[in-house]
């Protein structure tokens, strides 16, 4: 039992450090931003958030619900 719990911190921490390596080595260095809204890919092909693509259809629509109601 105690080789599996070690084998498993191990494992995470390895993965850990490798997630940190571009914050720690680049200057500057962060993580992108994974939001759909930031991509450029998907704004070229009309893709946009899902909260983004309701609040568009709730306008559009004259059976939309108010969102305050």
């Amino acid at each position: 039992m105690t080789e599996i719990l070690l084998s498993t911190t191990l494992i995470i921490a390895i993965a850990i450090a490798f997630l940190c390596v571009k914050l720690f080595f680049r200057k500057n260095g962060s993580f992108s931003s994974q939001h759909i809204h930031d991509s450029q890919a998907m704004k070229e092909r009309g893709i946009h958030c899902v909260m983004d693509q309701d609040r568009e259809m709730r306008t559009k629509s004259p059976f939309a619900v108010n969102e305050r109601s």
